[in-house]
């Protein structure tokens, strides 16, 4: 088993933390206050090949490993976690039409996914249907060579901007069977967007419902089988989830950054704070959490990559782990930084708020709990 990362997977790592530190990092307050989509930002990610990383390269595609796309994502976080974790889910849509379409919808859409000429949205969640996605209630009923589908989804990343919506939708029996995957695409009749959700972080990616009121989508915008759905949603939350513990990575490594530079700067007593034996213990579990947090993510990545039949459950273990200890770290930094670290002066607030949502979306970490717990105790 390797520890070190390759020179070409340090070069990855240096492009993408350069790319951060350049374009993200100095505007990232900015797009946090405004509520910005640094939709340019995103385009100039993707010439770096960061919108198809494990995407094939016939497509423009990057074709990496799993691996290869959580050291990206670590690294662009410590830039902007929000825009970071937008491009996971763009990502994850992506390489779903990849692994699952067919070479016409392959070459129709992919080209243009992979330089962000279009922008993807991955939609499962439902009002009604969050931890128990298999229940889904949208509707999709076959007229003619057309879908006409009805209901809607919610918290949907770059909904309403984005040009491509890859969905879950019913078309068959209750439960995981009937559940169908189809890409719609903006523009669609009957497609509509609720308003712009209010957040607590995550602000430099607009999120709302996806609303569908008799909007027809055609028989050849389904990707896989009927029925086969739930299965594609389940195979791309695997890596999502390993995208979202390495961006949780990046933002507490942002934070352990801020907290040593302020340990080094700032007197309390008569003596710096780095001098107290105290805030000293408090650094050193900080980065230890967060290099155990950093060697399960890239567990995971491996077992995703090889297929292996624990692969699911690794990601769920990564997931759970990191979210929490990269939260953990980040709350111990801001009270590193007293009341300082409570201003929107210094980002540390941001860090804990953007960060806060890893531990709920692509499965929360009770339901990471209950994967592993499942695997565990089967016979």
């Amino acid at each position: 088993m390797r520890f070190e990362l390759t020179e070409e997977q340090q070069a990855f790592q240096d492009v993408a933390r350069n790319f951060a530190m350049a374009e993200l990092a100095p505007h990232a307050a900015e797009w946090d206050r405004d509520a910005f989509f640094p939709v340019d930002k995103l385009r100039k990610a993707a010439e770096l090949g960061f919108a198809g990383i494990y995407v094939r390269e016939d497509v423009g595609g990057s074709a990496l490993s799993r691996i290869d796309a959580a050291l990206i994502f670590e690294a662009l976080s410590e830039g902007c976690t929000s825009t970071a974790a937008f491009l996971s889910i763009h990502n994850m849509a992506s390489w779903m039409i990849d692994r699952y379409g067919t070479e016409e919808q392959r070459q129709k859409w992919l080209p243009k996914l992979t330089r962000m000429e279009l922008i993807a949205s991955y939609c499962l969640t439902e009002p009604s249907s969050g931890s128990d996605a298999a229940s889904l209630k949208t509707k999709a009923v076959k007229d003619g060579d057309h879908y006409v589908l009805n209901g809607s989804k919610a918290f949907i990343s770059g909904a309403g901007t984005s040009d491509i919506y890859v969905c879950m939708v019913r078309t068959g029996e209750a439960g995981a069977k009937g559940v169908s995957c189809l890409v719609i695409e903006k523009g669609t009749p009957g497609l509509s967007f609720g308003a712009p959700e209010r957040k607590m972080g995550w602000n430099s990616q607009p999120t709302a419902q996806v609303i569908f009121e008799d909007a027809r989508v055609p028989v050849e915008n389904l990707i896989g089988a009927e029925g086969e759905g739930f299965k594609i949603a389940m195979s791309g939350l695997d890596g999502g989830r390993i995208n979202i513990g390495a961006c949780s990575l990046g933002t507490a490594e942002a934070a352990l950054k801020h907290a040593k530079a302020y340990l080094g700067e700032r007197e309390q007593f008569g003596r710096k704070l780095a001098d107290f034996q105290a805030l000293q213990f408090k650094l050193a579990d900080m980065a230890t959490e967060l290099e155990a947090a950093r060697l399960m993510i890239y567990n995971a990545a491996t077992k995703v990559d090889a297929k292996a039949p624990d692969a699911t459950m690794k990601a769920a273990m990564a997931k759970r782990f990191a979210t929490d200890a990269g939260f953990r770290v980040i709350n111990e930094a801001l009270q590193i930084h007293g009341g300082y670290g409570y201003l929107k002066d210094f980002p540390l607030e941001r860090h804990l708020r953007d960060a806060r949502v890893h531990q709920i979306l692509e499965g929360t970490n009770e339901i990471m709990r209950m994967i592993i717990a499942r695997e565990l105790l089967k016979e």
